[in-house]
């Protein structure tokens, strides 16, 4: 059932089964005249028929109805195809998109995770499970690209568009000064960390995202609208706990690093999860390779800092103390 956070602007919760996220927010703003929907849900059943029944109960006509992406993950762009037609916009980063135009498939980033040292018996098996791959979109529908201070209007609100990378290369939040309401997507998140992955050695996702949070740090706000989990108000305070997670983070690769040289993979299993599993051997494929891919993006920073250091052995990735 939707709920109305602020005037004319609902939250609806869209399924996201069997996945940790459990539910993704989409918020719906009502327009005189259009209508504005940011985020979708995965392309599949359940996430559709939440969708439908959220809009209809609220009378919403999707033909006046436009649609704002945070960033590209499929869980909050994967039901964009579903919801368009001819006229109605559909807008997401540049950043993201020119990722989305220059995809090349899955193999580059499953023969980097081999290098990383993630079994190749069970890549297959981590793909075909992977949310992004199975719960794709059909297709990307036409875009309007957005980029850092571009505003959206709507039944008399400001949207004003934030770069705030890390969790994707464009992620965008949008803030609304005059009533000091934040959409703050996957970059900042009430009681789960964004998950913050790295399959590249060109990347550096984790500086990113700190770089982000001290961009978002000093805004005043007194409602964050995340993209998952429940409403909060507090971001300072918020901001101050992610920074020392990933400290915590970045502690335990050193850890780990001063042991022994290390594959991502490895440092990955040594690290701390808030998953209920009594091993990392238990912990399912798709966690395992979220974990790594967060692993690697911790070594990429130390890396980038000259903490650690880098040696290719046997097509696998050791890193070991600088």
């Amino acid at each position: 059932m939707p709920e109305e956070i602020a005037p004319n602007w609902f939250r609806m919760r869209i399924p996201l089964p069997d996945t940790p996220l459990k539910e993704l927010n989409s918020y719906l703003i009502k327009g005189e005249e259009r209508n504005l929907l940011i985020d979708t849900g995965l392309n599949r059943p359940e996430c559709l028929q939440a969708m439908q029944s959220g809009l209809q109960e609220l009378k919403v006509d999707l033909s006046k109805t436009d649609l704002f992406i945070t960033h590209l993950h499929v869980d909050h762009i994967g039901l964009a195809s579903r919801l368009v037609s001819p006229g109605r916009r559909v807008s997401l980063n540049r950043f993201d998109a020119d990722v989305i135009r220059n995809w090349a498939g899955f193999d580059p980033m499953l023969d980097y995770a081999k290098a990383c040292g993630f079994p190749a018996e069970l890549l297959r098996t981590a793909l075909d499970r992977h949310p992004g791959f199975k719960f794709r979109s059909d297709q990307i529908p036409e875009l309007t690209l957005l980029t850092e201070d571009a505003v959206l209007t709507c039944s008399g609100y400001n949207l004003y568009c934030l770069h705030t990378p890390g969790h994707s290369p464009g992620h965008l939040c949008l803030y609304e000064p005059e009533r000091k309401i934040l959409v703050s997507g996957d970059h900042i998140l009430g009681d789960i960390t964004p998950n913050i992955q790295c399959w590249s050695n060109d990347q550096n996702p984790l500086q990113d995202y700190l770089d982000s949070l001290d961009k978002l740090a000093g805004l005043q706000v007194d409602q964050v609208l995340p993209g998952h989990r429940e409403l909060f108000r507090d971001l300072g305070t918020r901001v101050r706990q992610l920074r020392e997670h990933h400290e915590q983070r970045i502690d335990e690769a050193l850890d780990c690093l001063a042991k022994n040289e290390a594959t991502p993979y490895q440092v990955a299993a040594a690290m701390t999860w808030d998953l209920d599993c009594d091993s990392w051997d238990d912990f399912p494929v798709t966690q395992q390779w979220f974990a790594t891919g967060e692993a690697v993006a911790h070594l990429r920073f130390l890396e980038e800092k000259g903490k650690i250091q880098r040696t290719e052995k046997d097509d696998l990735f050791f890193f070991s103390l600088a």
